[in-house]
C-alpha cells in the first residue's frame, strides 16, 4: 500500500470559496499538515476549522524564528531551505503508506510556500495539487470594483522588493497588485506616492473573512502594517490606438 502527498488549494479565506474537491479531500483526510508560525494556529488551519475527520492526525510545519535575520541574507536562506527539507522527508515518509494532505492558502502554485516542497518531493513520492482561487481575487472583488478593463495589463509585485524596483514596475503598470506588505507597506507606499497613484491605491486585509477591511491606502495610518493584506490599483480601460 502506498499514498501521495495532496495539496489542497484553500483559496483567499471564506471556506465557501474553496473548491468542492479540496473540500471533500480535508474531509477525509487522516494526515494533515500546514504552515504555520511558532505559536500562532496558522490561517489554513483557522480556514478549515470544523472541517476535518474526528480521526485526523494534524501536523503543524512551523517556520523557523528568522525574524532577526534579512530576508536576502544567506543564513536567512539556509534556515529556511534547512526547514523545508525536513518536512520534505517527513512527508515523503508518511506519503509511503498513506495520503497526507498539505493545507496552502489561494492556490498553491501561486507563491505558495508548497512550491518549496513540491521541487524537493519530485520522484520521491506522488504529489497532486488542487488549484484555489488566489487571495488577489477575493480583495479585488472587495472593493467591488474590476481590477482590469479593455487591454489593461496586470502587474503582480512583491512588497520585499527594493523601493526602486516597485517605482520601475510601478510606472508602467495600468493595473497593479502588491503582496507581501506587512513591515514593507511603507516602502510600497512611498514608491506609490513617487509614481503618482497612491490616491489610487486600496488596502485589502483579510480579504473574503469575517474581518475584513477595505481602505484607501492614502487614509490608513502610516504607522498600521497589516500582515495579511493586499495593496490594489485598478486599471483604467487601457484601449489600443486603432488606425486611422
Amino acid at each position: 500500500m502506498s499514498g501521495k502527498v495532496i495539496c489542497a488549494g484553500l483559496g483567499p479565506g471564506d471556506p465557501d470559496l474553496m473548491s468542492l474537491r479540496a473540500a471533500r479531500v480535508i474531509g477525509s483526510a487522516r494526515h494533515i499538515a500546514y504552515f504555520r508560525k511558532e505559536g500562532r494556529a496558522g490561517q489554513a488551519r483557522r480556514i478549515v476549522e470544523g472541517m476535518l475527520h474526528p480521526e485526523a492526525v494534524e501536523y503543524p510545519m512551523e517556520y523557523p524564528v528568522t525574524t532577526e535575520l534579512p530576508f536576502d541574507s544567506p543564513e536567512y536562506t539556509d534556515a529556511l531551505a534547512r526547514f523545508y527539507d525536513d518536512w520534505a522527508n517527513r512527508l515523503a515518509a508518511l506519503a509511503a503508506t498513506e495520503d497526507v494532505v498539505v493545507l496552502c492558502e489561494g492556490d498553491p502554485f501561486f507563491y505558495g510556500s508548497f512550491m518549496h516542497l513540491h521541487s524537493r518531493l519530485q520522484g520521491r513520492v506522488p504529489v497532486e495539487v488542487i488549484p484555489g482561487i488566489t487571495g488577489m481575487t477575493g480583495c479585488w472583488h472587495a472593493t467591488d470594483t474590476p481590477i482590469t478593463w479593455g487591454d489593461d495589463v496586470l502587474t503582480v509585485l512583491m512588497g520585499t522588493l527594493p523601493e526602486e524596483d516597485l517605482v520601475r514596475h510601478m510606472a508602467n503598470a495600468d493595473a497593479l497588485v502588491v503582496m507581501k506588505t506587512g513591515r514593507n507597506l511603507p516602502r510600497v507606499r512611498r514608491a506609490l506616492e513617487r509614481v503618482g497613484r497612491l490616491d489610487a491605491a486600496w488596502l485589502v486585509e483579510r480579504g473574503t473573512m469575517p474581518n475584513q477591511r477595505v481602505a484607501r491606502l492614502v487614509d490608513v495610518d502610516a504607522s498600521d502594517c497589516p500582515y495579511f493584506a493586499i495593496v490594489l490599483v485598478h486599471g483604467h480601460g487601457r484601449r489600443p490606438e486603432l488606425p486611422e
